[in-house]
């Protein structure tokens, strides 16, 4: 079997969410499947790490697919005159972009929806293309995989898509996320708080990310933090936006805000693994990988309680209402003053975090793909 593959999403040292996804079932997929050809598509030159295997074949199209204009010639133009050319038996896409006007089976991974829940948190031209194209990709696919059940509900109702069409593959956590040792923990603290304890954020800024409702509550807590907690946001701002800049500016607390960036893996399993709590106080999500990570790190877990988070946490996380800065701020007191809780948080973390693997998600993956070409 012939099987070409969107790969737009496997870039050396900036894989997100997505590109997780895809790095982690396609390395898995490739390898077990000797017999299977694999066509990797990238929209730019390729980095040698992603390709996992002897029986994947690299190409790249004419143009970057970077830009909503970019993004309608990929997939009406180069795309289609590429399956066109090498007639595969299925097409793969982990990140939800396919094309329209192919004949070729197409698994589709759409990981959420958020354009429809909050289309404000999306540039004007990224919103129109997500609520245009989408729904015509949801129709055109042979088969649709998500991480969640929360999202295949969602994309059944809101899509208007049969929910025996969508396959549900959680997501996994890379291997590196153990749990940091005491010195390891020691170093860290030193290199970023000053020796004092911390919460964190891992992800983009996003507004969708709720960062000022938890910056709200950080500065409500830090009034009778007995402790000197810091926090920690791990990170990049999304879509270049600056829009905190003026919530932090007023805050009394300012000082104890720590910004790092985007770490590498190895880097975020050592931050995260020092942490006193991982904070995911969204209002959406389609999984929230972090909740996984920090739970093989050994590190409580405080997430809302909406979307997919219930799902994915389980009894192992201090759940919040994300529109209340009283229940956020409630999270962090009862992380800082009460040991036992905590203990008990990480414990369940322990059993929870066993129910999502790669293998699992490369397999389902597989199933998927192998379901769309009969």
């Amino acid at each position: 079997m012939k099987i070409a593959v969107n790969t737009q999403h496997l870039l050396k040292d900036k894989l997100e969410g997505i590109g997780w996804f895809a790095h982690e079932t396609l390395r898995r997929i490739t390898k077990q499947h000797p017999e299977h050809e694999f066509l990797f598509i990238f929209d730019r030159p390729w980095h040698e790490s992603f390709i996992y295997s002897d029986n994947i074949t690299p190409v790249k199209t004419t143009l970057p697919s970077r830009h909503p204009f970019l993004w309608k010639w990929h997939y009406d133009v180069d795309i289609p005159a590429f399956l066109k050319k090498h007639k595969p038996d299925v097409f793969f896409s982990p990140d939800g972009w396919m094309p329209l006007n192919t004949d070729v089976p197409v698994v589709d991974v759409i990981h959420d929806i958020n354009f429809i829940h909050r289309p404000e948190d999306f540039p004007y031209l990224h919103r129109k293309y997500y609520q245009h194209y989408f729904p015509k990709f949801a129709k055109k696919a042979k088969r649709i995989v998500t991480v969640s059940e929360y999202s295949k509900n969602d994309i059944a109702r809101n899509l208007n898509i049969e929910p025996d069409k969508i396959d549900v593959s959680h997501n996994g956590c890379n291997s590196v996320y153990t749990p940091a040792s005491k010195d390891v923990q020691h170093e860290i603290r030193k290199k970023f708080t000053d020796g004092n304890p911390f919460f964190i954020y891992v992800g983009s800024r996003n507004p969708r990310k709720n960062i000022k409702g938890m910056l709200d509550a950080f500065e409500t807590f830090k009034a009778n933090d007995r402790h000197n907690f810091k926090f920690v946001f791990v990170g990049d701002p999304m879509w270049g936006k600056s829009y905190l800049n003026d919530t932090i500016r007023k805050m009394k607390y300012k000082n104890d805000l720590v910004f790092t960036g985007r770490l590498s893996t190895d880097a975020l399993q050592m931050v995260l693994g020092s942490a006193e709590a991982l904070v995911l106080a969204s209002f959406s999500e389609g999984f929230g990988i972090p909740v996984i990570e920090a739970m093989h790190c050994d590190v409580p877990v405080i997430c809302s309680n909406t979307a997919s988070l219930p799902e994915v946490a389980g009894e192992a996380a201090l759940y919040v209402e994300p529109t209340s800065t009283k229940s956020i701020t409630k999270a962090f007191y009862t992380i800082a003053n009460n040991p036992e809780t905590k203990a008990n948080l990480i414990k369940k973390g322990q059993k929870q975090r066993e129910k999502f693997n790669w293998d699992f998600t490369a397999e389902k993956v597989w199933n998927s793909i192998l379901s769309a070409t009969k």
